[in-house]
């Protein structure tokens, strides 16, 4: 072994033992097809992954089309699948025109890093999702990190700025806490300072406002030349695959600039194929929306009676907060020991080196299942306060 293989392998256990000694060492762990365990660590928000008309489409595309999109979406990789979803989500989300991606982290980079630059300014919430971090890196250009929904600190930092042209980054709803961004007075702000604003609706797409169309359709503030959306497929629309919506001119200068929509192989069209039924299947039934709402509420209720202190969802996430890491690990395995999967988020992925569960409700969650949650919760609750009182 060369000195240089040693070092790092030496940096490499060294990592990984600090790592196990916080509590932060992460594993994968492979799902079986007959695993009967009650899911609420996915983001499958309105059941729609299995739903047999999804499926029958994903299938049926990759009869047509093969498997895989065989190339990026600019060589030979769009097909009339991409085309007809993008024709669809434009018109569900109310915006000019929309481009799919790959993936919703691909969108979110695509987007920020072409409508920026080494000459402008990013003013990002500093609870912003990985990917939009992750594009505020390699944007190049200066980049402020703003208190969490904090729109006077936005406003002063857009009127003091130098810089010709500014970009505000925020989710709609945020991916940890599941708390939702002040967009009517971000908007305003944005319009008045004239600056982009691009709103990532991950979490709100399926799950907020009037049939699921999200944060900024409930508010009527879908349309506007400076507000760009980013959502995924991945989630409400049980598929996979990420997509930019916001006016022509934008979405005509990412097919032009945007490097993770050029150089990446596009969705493949099975994917594609899957997020249209689903969209179709949300435009039929609104209801779905509201419902996983109402399933969030009563998560929450339950981990409250619980005694986890949790507040009141505002879409399908429900954050219970338990502040150390290895007690947030050992109340996930008591779940799943009683037959629930739950999230677990620990730091880096909390902004407050505080770890939580996280929950996500489905719109086709039963009494029974929340009978089942109840159990799994009440179990790691007991778990919790036995470890905590031991260590007092």
């Amino acid at each position: 072994m060369s000195p240089h293989e040693s070092a790092h392998n030496e940096w490499l256990d060294s990592v990984a033992t600090q790592r196990r000694a916080d509590g932060l060492r992460r594993t994968l762990t492979a799902r079986q097809p007959n695993d009967a365990s009650l899911d609420l660590a996915g983001n499958d928000y309105l059941g729609l992954s299995r739903h047999p008309l999804v499926v029958e489409a994903a299938a049926a595309a990759a009869q047509t089309w093969g498997v895989g999109a065989t190339g990026s979406r600019l060589v030979s990789g769009s097909t009339a699948v991409h085309a007809e979803l993008e024709d669809d989500l434009r018109a569900f989300l109310g915006h000019g025109k929309a481009l799919v991606f790959a993936s919703g982290y691909a969108a979110n980079l695509g987007a920020v890093v072409a409508l920026s630059g080494p000459e402008s300014l990013i003013v990002s919430d500093q609870l912003v999702h990985a990917s939009l971090v992750d594009a505020c890196r390699l944007s190049r250009a200066r980049v402020v990190i703003t208190p969490h929904r904090d729109v006077d600190a936005i406003e002063r930092t857009l009127a003091q700025r130098s810089e010709t042209r500014a970009m505000v980054l925020t989710d709609a709803v945020f991916s940890v806490d599941g708390d939702v961004a002040p967009l009517a007075e971000l908007v305003r702000v944005t319009s008045q300072r004239d600056a982009v604003l691009i709103v990532d609706e991950a979490h709100s797409l399926g799950t907020v406002g009037v049939g699921g169309r999200g944060a900024l359709a409930h508010l009527g503030l879908t349309g506007l030349d400076h507000v760009v959306t980013t959502i995924t497929l991945s989630k409400s629309l049980g598929a996979q695959g990420g997509a930019v919506i916001g006016s022509a001119r934008t979405i005509d200068h990412l097919i032009d600039q945007a490097r993770a929509f050029i150089f990446d192989t596009a969705l493949a069209p099975m994917a594609a194929a899957a997020a249209l039924a689903a969209l179709r299947l949300l435009s039929e039934h609104p209801e779905l929306a509201s419902n996983v709402r109402a399933r969030a509420i009563d998560l929450s209720r339950i981990a409250g009676d619980c005694g986890f202190e949790t507040s009141s969802p505002a879409a399908a996430v429900v954050s219970i907060r338990i502040g150390d890491p290895a007690l947030a690990v050992d109340a996930t395995r008591v779940c799943a020991d009683h037959g629930v999967r739950v999230g677990c988020f620990r730091p880096p992925s909390t902004p407050d080196a505080l770890a939580r569960l996280r929950l996500t409700a489905r719109a086709d969650l039963t009494t029974d299942d929340l009978a089942l949650a109840s159990g799994a919760l009440e179990a790691a609750s007991e778990l919790i306060s036995i470890k905590a009182g031991s260590a007092s």
